[in-house]
């Protein structure tokens, strides 16, 4: 048997480093000061498959804007624009 001088540890794949980007809050960020509540399209961004409004550490969003999409989702939700329980929405 023939012994490897060669001591390198190789990988199939490099191993990858998770890089963690910065969240931001889109709002501040393009300067949008009015969140619409009829604008059901918009929102969905903001909910899970099954329709709950997903928190700011997920979204990156300010505290003062997750206020407005919380409020906006809710009035929605009563206008019937959006559901409030659902399976598999996107």
């Amino acid at each position: 048997m023939a012994t490897n001088n060669n001591t390198e540890i190789r990988y199939l794949a490099p191993p990858t480093v998770d890089v963690k980007k910065k969240k931001y809050c889109r709002f501040k960020k393009n300067g949008i000061k009015f969140i619409d509540y009829k604008d059901p399209e918009f929102l969905k961004k903001f909910l899970n498959e099954q329709g709950k409004i997903l928190p700011r550490r997920i979204t990156g969003t300010s505290l003062k804007f997750q206020h407005r999409i919380a409020t906006a989702v809710k009035r929605a939700r009563h206008l019937a624009l959006l559901p409030y329980v659902t399976d598999l929405m996107k």
